[in-house]
C-alpha cells in the first residue's frame, strides 16, 4: 500500500477520555464483514462498476488521440461541470498544478463549477479562445448549471473555430441515453464520450470524467487506477476487519458518532497538492451519508494554514469533531531556511540546519499530538509520496470508507433525494421568471 492508516489516537485505550471504547470499535468492525460480502457480490455482478473501473484500460487508450490534440494545440482547457463531475478531476489536477502554473507542460486547466456571471466574464477576457479547449461534464446531461455554462460559452467557441473546427476543441461527456447535452453534441457534430450511468458523480473520479482532464495534465492515470485496484482487492479479499483501512475508518467514524456524538469530521491535508481533496471528500461524505437525520458533517482544512486560523476552535471548542491528518514524511525536502540566519541569533536557532519539509512534517505531527493530548480523536494517514499512486489509493480508500459507513448507518450512499428537490424547485423558479417577464 502507498499509505499507512493509524487510528490509535481515536481509541480510548490510547487517547483516554474522548476516545472510542474498544468494545464499540469491535462491534462496528464485526458489522462490516457483511458489508464487504455485499460489495464483493456487487463488484462481481457489475452492479457497482466504480469498484471494477480501476482494472480497465481500453477507455484510456481510446482517449489518447483526443488527449494529444488538446495537449499539442491548446494553451488552456476549460472544464465545465458541477459537484462530482468537476471535483474529482480538480482533485487529481492538484498533482500536476501549482499556484504558478502546470508542472508537466501542456495546457492550463480551469475547472469552472459555479455559475457566477462575473467569473465567466473575467474568464472570457483573460483567455485566448482561439487556443482554448472546452470539456463539458454532466452525467445526466441535463444539469441546469452545466448546460447553462456550456450554452453561455458556446458562442465564443463557435466564433473562434467555426462549424468545421468546433469539434476539434469541444468535447462532451455524458451518459449514453437521450439528454440535452447529447442532443447538442449531435446537432453540432461534437465528440461525445460515454459516462457509465451506474457510476454517480461523486464516485466517478477514476472514470474518464476525472481521468480525461488528468491525462491532458500529463498525469500517469494507469498508476492512479493500479493503486486504487490494490485497495479494492485488499479490502474485498481480507478476512481480518482490523487489517482493512477503509473498514477501520468507517468503524471509527460511526463508532465515535454512536458513543461520543462526534458529529463533525475534519480532513486536514498538509500539502498544497492535496488541497482540493477536501472539496471532493466533502461532497462524497456529506451527500452519501446525510440522510434520514443521520451522518456527520465534513469540514475541509489545510495545514499549516489552519493551524493559525481554526486550531483554537479545534482544541478549545466543542468536543464534537474527529480529525484526519494527511501528509508524507517531507523531512530533508525543500529549501533550507537557515541561510540568512545571522550567527548568534538564538531566538531562531531551532530553524538552523532545517528545511521547509522539516517544518511541514513536524508541524503535522505536533498538531496531531496536541489534538490527542486535548482529548480530540485524531487519525493519521501517512503517504509514501505525493504522487499518482498515493492519490489513487487514497481516493479509493475514501470511496470504500464512505460506502461502508453508509451501511453501518443504514442509509443508501448512492442517492441524493434532498438535492433533487432543490433542482426541481430551481427549474420552477426559472419558469416563473419567464412568466413574470411575459406579464
Amino acid at each position: 500500500m502507498s499509505y499507512t492508516h493509524d487510528v490509535n489516537f481515536c481509541l480510548e485505550e490510547f487517547l483516554g477520555e474522548g476516545g472510542l471504547k474498544r468494545q464499540i470499535f469491535d462491534e462496528q468492525l464485526a458489522s462490516c464483514a457483511q458489508s464487504l460480502v455485499r460489495l464483493k457480490e456487487d463488484k462481481d455482478s457489475g452492479r457497482l462498476p466504480f469498484l471494477s473501473i480501476p482494472e480497465e484500460r481500453e477507455d484510456l487508450v481510446a482517449c489518447q488521440s483526443l488527449v494529444s490534440s488538446y495537449r499539442d494545440n491548446c494553451s488552456d482547457v476549460i472544464v465545465l461541470g458541477t459537484g462530482g463531475s468537476s471535483l474529482g478531476g480538480r482533485t487529481l489536477y492538484g498533482l500536476a498544478n501549482s499556484p504558478f502554473g502546470p508542472v508537466n507542460g501542456g495546457p492550463r486547466l480551469h475547472f469552472v463549477d459555479n455559475i457566477d456571471p462575473y467569473s465567466f466574464a473575467v474568464l472570457l477576457k483573460r483567455l485566448d479562445i482561439s487556443t482554448t479547449g472546452l470539456i463539458t461534464l454532466s452525467k445526466s446531461g441535463s444539469t441546469a448549471e452545466t448546460v447553462a455554462q456550456f450554452m453561455a460559452l458556446l458562442p465564443a467557441f463557435q466564433k473562434a473555430y467555426g462549424p468545421d473546427k468546433l469539434a476539434e476543441r469541444v468535447t462532451i461527456i455524458t451518459e449514453p441515453k437521450p439528454n440535452p447535452l447529447r442532443k447538442l453534441a449531435r446537432d453540432l457534430g461534437l465528440e461525445c464520450l460515454d459516462q457509465n450511468p451506474l457510476i454517480g458523480g461523486r464516485f466517478c473520479l477514476l472514470t474518464i470524467v476525472g481521468l480525461l482532464p488528468a491525462m491532458i495534465a500529463g498525469l500517469d492515470v494507469n498508476a492512479l487506477r493500479e493503486a486504487a485496484a490494490k485497495v479494492v482487492h485488499q479490502a474485498l479479499n481480507t478476512k481480518d476487519m482490523e487489517a482493512i483501512a477503509p473498514v477501520v475508518g468507517a468503524s471509527v467514524a460511526t463508532g465515535l458518532l454512536r458513543q461520543r456524538n462526534i458529529s463533525q469530521t475534519v480532513i486536514m491535508p498538509y500539502e498544497d497538492r492535496l488541497a482540493d481533496l477536501g472539496l471532493w471528500y466533502n461532497q462524497l461524505w456529506a451527500e452519501s451519508l446525510g440522510k434520514e437525520g443521520k451522518g456527520t458533517t465534513p469540514i475541509r482544512a489545510l495545514g499549516t494554514v489552519d493551524q493559525h486560523s481554526q486550531l483554537q476552535l479545534y482544541l478549545d471548542g466543542p468536543q464534537d469533531k474527529m480529525f484526519t491528518m494527511i501528509y508524507h514524511d517531507a523531512r530533508g525536502e525543500g529549501l533550507p531556511v537557515d541561510s540568512a540566519l545571522p550567527d548568534g541569533e538564538d531566538t531562531l536557532s531551532y530553524l538552523r540546519g532545517r528545511t521547509l519539509g522539516d517544518l511541514l512534517t513536524v508541524s503535522a505531527e505536533a498538531t496531531a499530538q496536541t489534538l490527542a493530548k486535548n482529548g480530540r480523536p485524531v487519525r493519521k494517514i501517512t503517504l509514501n509520496q505525493i504522487d499518482e499512486q498515493a492519490l489513487g489509493a487514497l481516493t479509493m480508500h475514501y470511496m470504500l470508507e464512505t460506502v461502508i459507513a453508509a451501511d453501518l448507518l443504514g442509509v443508501n450512499p448512492y442517492d441524493q433525494p434532498a438535492v433533487e428537490q432543490g433542482k426541481v424547485l430551481a427549474r420552477r423558479f426559472l419558469r416563473d421568471l419567464n412568466d413574470n417577464s411575459a406579464a
